[in-house]
């Protein structure tokens, strides 16, 4: 059997998260947006990699905001993270060009949700023929990809646009 090592995923899969604060919240002290993952921000939303993706180039949007509910979004937090979902669709497909996208919202531990104190939406870039056997045998995602090297490519897109 050929054994695949990723010893930075324990925390994930051990359920515990060694940073407790909200990685969505702004507040980098000390550390530069690339460091927190962080590709752009608005006045009121924030679009990041996810550092557990589901695929190479997995971005999360969310409000700046600390909530974990719809409801509780004002109709502008809300424009805001629609009009940051379609630039982070925009910029994934400039950088990857994948042949369509997953979108979604985990709303509670029981819809999936990782992180369910902060209200996020997942955009997965995805390929035809992207699913292998991997997967389905081996319950093991291959991402191709490091995580800086995607952002760097990501964050120079975004510096070109400006």
């Amino acid at each position: 059997m050929e054994r695949i090592w990723a010893p930075w995923r324990l925390s994930y899969v051990s359920n515990s998260r060694v940073d407790k604060n909200c990685f969505f919240c702004p507040d980098c002290t000390g550390k530069s947006d690339r460091e927190c993952l962080i590709l752009a921000r608005s006045d009121l939303s924030l679009i990041m990699l996810n550092r557990y993706p589901y695929t190479g180039g997995h971005l999360m949007v969310a409000p700046l905001r600390h909530t974990s509910e719809l409801d509780d979004l004002s109709d502008a937090e809300m424009l805001d993270l629609m009009h940051m979902l379609r630039r982070a669709q925009a910029l994934l497909q400039k950088v990857a060009t994948p042949d369509g996208f997953n979108v979604g919202i985990n709303l509670g531990r029981a819809a999936g949700a990782g992180l369910e104190e902060h209200l996020h939406i997942h955009i997965v870039p995805r390929w035809n023929g992207d699913s292998n056997f991997m997967t389905v045998v081996g319950d093991v995602r291959v991402i191709p990809d490091g995580l800086m090297a995607a952002y760097d490519r990501f964050s120079a897109a975004l510096a070109e646009a400006v």
